[in-house]
Parts: structure tokens; sequence; C-alpha cells
């Protein structure tokens, strides 16, 4: 037997939850199915992550430059263990303030993977056993994006030489002189970072003619979309 909601929401990232808590305040009974964590790429391993080490990354320039202000200051570098503590310090506490806010609303959370069996029927694997959804409204597919693999010979991402924007939210050394590509704000994001933090030298490989290109560049709207760059 099917459990019946108004709306239905697979993936429980920015636009899902997003749409859920939206629904859920027009009094919708909305269910809200997510394999991992809800927050998706953005709470996780976008956004909020890279923002906290951005911050770290300030923090650092600050006391490089300290004496252009006539402060007495001095940067012996970076604890990698002490940032990235202080990175997932932010994260838990936006998602556990996430949670509470999708309990309070009414969004029914649903753990598992989700595939669609028709339009309005969702069939989802959770560790109790499989659970049927039906959407009597709207079935919304917010599926999100993962990063892209290199579609070279040599360039697999195996996470130590070539990783992700993923794998570099971990990383518990500073790189040295890495190579970041793709200029989007991700990649230069952590290009920035690591800069701030120490690294010798960065260098950023970008297609296209601009840092940050903007999302409405011609190449841009006619090419096929793509998910997050390796960085």
């Amino acid at each position: 037997m099917a459990d019946t909601y108004d709306v239905v929401v697979l993936g429980g990232g920015t636009g899902g939850y997003s749409c859920a808590l939206r629904a859920a305040a027009l009094e919708l009974k909305v269910a809200l199915v997510e394999k991992a964590k809800v927050g998706g790429t953005c709470l996780h391993l976008g956004c909020i992550p890279t923002k906290a080490l951005l911050q770290a990354a300030e923090v650092a320039e600050h006391a490089q430059t300290a004496g252009d202000y006539g402060v007495k200051a001095s940067f012996d570098g970076i604890d990698m263990a002490a940032v990235l503590t202080y990175k997932q310090r932010i994260v838990d506490t936006n998602h556990k303030g996430l949670q509470a806010t999708l309990r309070a609303r009414g969004v029914d959370v649903v753990e598992g993977t989700g595939r669609l069996k028709d339009a309005r029927t969702l069939v989802v694997a959770t560790e109790e056993g499989e659970r049927t959804l039906a959407a009597s409204k709207a079935m919304v597919l917010a599926t999100g994006s993962k990063p892209r693999t290199l579609p070279v010979q040599g360039g697999e991402i195996d996470g130590e030489r070539v990783i992700t924007s993923d794998h570099a939210l971990f990383l518990e050394r500073v790189p040295q002189r890495p190579i970041v590509l793709g200029a989007s704000a991700v990649g230069v994001e952590f290009a920035s970072v690591w800069r701030a933090y120490g690294a010798e030298q960065v260098t950023i490989v970008e297609a296209l003619d601009a840092v940050v290109p903007a999302r409405t560049s011609t190449r841009r709207k006619h090419s096929p979309r793509t998910s997050r760059s390796p960085a």
C-alpha cells in the first residue's frame, strides 16, 4: 500500500527542501526523500563549507598583511585539522537547524533511495525495506548533481592526485602547487583558499575568456549543462 501525499519531493538539496518547505507553508502534505543528509551539496559540500574555509583564509590574509596597518602579527601557517573542525561545526549547526525546520513545518523526511514507478509513484529503498509514496498533486524531481570525471586517459578521479571539490573540502594538507580546472565560483574559491593558506603557486585553467564567467554568456547558454567541475 502506498502512503499518499499531496507533494513528494525526490532530493533534499537546496531546491528540494525549499520546495518542500514552500509546499508545507501552503498547507500541503509533503514527503521529502533523501538518500544522504538533507541540505545537499550547498550545505554539506558546497556553499556553506567553502565559506567557512574562506573565512579562515581571510583571517590568514589579515595575519600576513597586518604590518601594512601597523599591527604586529605573524603568519605561522595553517592548522588544517583545526580548520576542518571549524568548518564541520558550521555545517553541523546548519544541518541541525534545517532538520528542526523541516520537522516544525510538518515535512515527512524519508531516508532512502527513490526510483520512479510512474509519474505519481515513488518507490523508496530504506533501511527498513521498500516504501511506496504516492503524489496526488505533484512529484518533484530535485536530484542534484555530482562532480564530473575528466574525459582524458589518466585523468580518472582517484581522490589523491586528481580530486574533486568534494575531496578538497576534507584535505588535511595545503597543496603547494595545485591546478584547478574550472574558474567558476567553486574553482576560484578553492584557488583563493589555498593561496591564502600558503600554497606556493596556484594555477587555474578555464576554457572561457573570463574568471567566474557569467551564466548568460553565449557559449554557456548553448553548451550542455554539466555538474560541478573537479577542483
